[in-house]
């Protein structure tokens, strides 16, 4: 029988009686003079065994105490004080650039002026094209992915062993405002869809996409089978071709400019002609989206086959479809829809695969490219191979491996000019450098590796840029499965590759320049968006005005607050909204976030959440958990 009582949260632990003699409740432990903005040591839910506090944490730890007692005694405040504000986060900064190299563009003068943390954060008027964001039809309910809890630091299968990533922290939180999301479905529909990206970030423009990857169930084998067609697969998906649309154009019209594209879906296959020939005349989509990955081929006319993966450079199932858009892409089509031709293709993410293209390695792509020259072809997530969880990646830097050229056997030790061979993204770079109608999209690439594994992220920019230029990488965000788009533009502006790592690789440098390039300008140069910056690189005949931010007031229109009250009835029909819906959280900045927590929208948590930042108090920097203190 446990010595424990069984409301005790000993008790609650998966910790056995030896295991916690070991380990102390994390807030009985708490230094109240050191509250430091980020974990300085591992912290334990109680499902698993934490490490001890490394020597590099424990240097983490040191520095932030000198930085927070320097500048706090400057300022007349206590150090805990000082720790509950931007300056304490500067000095976190700081203290791991000096760890673990230069990996944030933070100056000492953030320690001491609010000011000065905002003005180094993104410019107010950075021109941002977020590539990829997804919604769910509003019939759809109950709990989220997992994607969600990736990003809110919860356990799952992804690491299903709760390994500590680079940092030496478990189940690190991509997204730290995500901690507290209770994971619905009703986050990613779009009522809190356009709250968290058009008026909680500062994306200008934002393409909806969708994903076809859909599996039904199979009464015979109690599994799943492919769909057999069109109609199947977007009745089991998230979001339709149609509903896409749908939302683009509410997007659009509500706000009087373009803030939205919409993805058509790449069903591909001489059976799925008309589907494709449907989309182009009745939806218009700006450009497409396809999964190499997804039963998505439909190879013939039989009603009772299967559909199948496929791969770019099929001459078979993939050339006719490509030869279709082409057919439709009119010098008229293009001047209207300049992203018509272009094809933004998943692939990576895929741990496990082997050198397949149905599976996302990217062998297909120069054949695809050279025939279709006057096609773009994105490729999304940059083809990285570990999914999610990209230890394997750092595994990869680590392994003395290396690659200078884009055939499967240029690889090896000790090769000149080479680079750390990242599984599959250093490949794709150099399959892709001599295409320059191809793109490498980072779209949770990024944000899988920015948190938990900046070395990956260094090299990643630093392989794109030295092997296809800056001015071939376009950000995507992936949200809202990780939230609102904002923390990872906040965490690219910031970003520097170590200057270590560039000496010793030759990488580029990661500058503001090249950081304006990947967050919009590359994408605004492929779908021919103005931007309002005076640079004839980009500005493409739009026009442009000394006052950068008033030129991008007049072309990108803000999307009004109280735009819930704008759905109209044949919107709300086509996205499934149910009969019971209410809108939710207008007309205040200040307002708890209840669009994400639906149907629980108005409970006394919100209203408390309400007061609590109405009041002016700050964050106690306390962890909850289980730190290791013996041996």
């Amino acid at each position: 029988m446990s010595k424990w009582a069984p409301d005790s949260r000993e008790a609650d632990s998966w910790f056995s009686d030896e295991q916690l003699a070991k380990v102390t409740p994390a807030d009985e432990v708490v230094d109240d003079d050191f509250r430091s903005p980020v974990p300085t040591q591992m912290v334990s839910n109680g499902e698993y065994m934490p490490e001890p506090q490394t020597q590099q944490q424990k240097h983490v730890e040191h520095r932030i105490k000198e930085l927070a007692d320097e500048a706090a005694k400057k300022l007349g405040i206590s150090r805990r004080s000082f720790l509950s504000q931007s300056g304490g986060m500067a000095a976190s900064f700081i203290a791991m650039n000096e760890v673990y190299g230069k990996l944030f563009d933070v100056s000492r003068e953030e320690m001491f002026e609010p000011e000065a943390y905002a003005t180094n954060g993104p410019p107010r008027d950075l021109f941002v094209l977020d590539d990829q964001l997804h919604i769910v039809r509003s019939s759809r309910g109950g709990p989220g992915s997992a994607l969600r809890d990736i990003a809110a630091g919860r356990h799952t299968t992804n690491n299903p062993t709760d390994l500590p990533d680079e940092l030496g922290i478990v189940n690190q939180a991509w997204n730290p405002k995500m901690k507290d999301d209770p994971n619905w479905r009703s986050s990613w529909h779009l009522p809190n869809f356009i709250k968290w990206v058009y008026l909680d970030s500062q994306v200008t423009v934002g393409v909806l996409t969708n994903n076809n990857s859909a599996a039904l169930p199979d009464p015979v084998t109690g599994g799943t089978r492919p769909p057999k067609n069109v109609a199947e697969s977007e009745a089991a998906e998230q979001l339709t071709a149609a509903q896409t649309m749908a939302a683009r154009n509410f997007i659009n019209r509500v706000s009087g400019s373009k803030r939205a594209l919409g993805h058509g879906q790449l069903y591909v296959g001489k059976g799925n002609l008309d589907f494709m020939e449907y989309q182009i005349r009745e939806l218009k989509p700006d450009t497409w989206k396809g999964y190499n990955i997804a039963t998505a081929a439909k190879v013939d006319f039989d009603p009772d086959s299967d559909m199948r993966r496929w791969r770019l450079d099929d001459e078979n199932v993939a050339f006719p479809t490509y030869d279709l858009i082409r057919k439709f892409a009119t010098k008229e089509k293009m001047k209207q829809v300049p992203g018509f031709k272009t094809l933004c293709v998943h692939k990576g993410l895929s741990t496990t695969a082997g050198r397949e293209p149905e599976l996302g390695h990217p062998m297909d792509i120069p054949k695809a490219a050279r025939l279709y020259p006057d096609f773009n072809f994105v490729i999304y997530h940059a083809c990285i191979r570990p999914g999610f969880w990209v230890a394997n990646a750092l595994a990869d830097i680590g392994s003395k491996r290396l690659r200078n050229g884009p055939a499967e056997f240029d690889i090896g030790s000790g090769l000149r000019d080479g680079v750390p061979d990242i599984l599959w993204s250093t490949e794709f770079a150099y399959i892709a450098r001599p295409f320059r109608n191809v793109y490498a999209e980072i779209g949770t690439t990024f944000a899988s590796c920015i948190i938990t594994f900046p070395t990956v992220a260094a090299h990643l920019f630093g392989q794109f840029m030295k092997i296809m230029g800056d001015d071939r990488i376009v950000f995507g965000s992936d949200s809202v499965h990780y939230g609102a788009p904002q923390w990872q533009i906040d965490a690219l502006w910031r970003f520097q590759i170590p200057e270590r790592i560039r000496e010793k690789w030759g990488y580029p440098e990661l500058t503001k320049e090249a950081k304006k390039k990947i967050l919009g300008l590359n994408s605004a140069r492929i779908y021919k968006l103005p931007t309002g910056v005076d640079d004839d690189e980009y500005e493409r005949g739009f026009g442009g005005r000394d006052d950068e931010g008033e030129q991008r007031d007049v072309l990108y229109k803000p999307v009004p607050r109280d735009y819930q009250l704008r759905l109209d009835a044949e919107t709300k029909r086509i996205m499934e909204f149910p009969a019971s819906w209410v809108p939710c959280n207008i007309g205040s900045d200040t307002a708890a976030d209840s669009c994400s927590r639906n149907p629980l929208s108005q409970d006394n948590f919100s209203k408390m959440r309400k007061m609590y930042a109405e009041a002016g108090v700050r964050p106690d920097n306390i962890r909850r958990g289980w730190l290791r203190t013996r041996l």
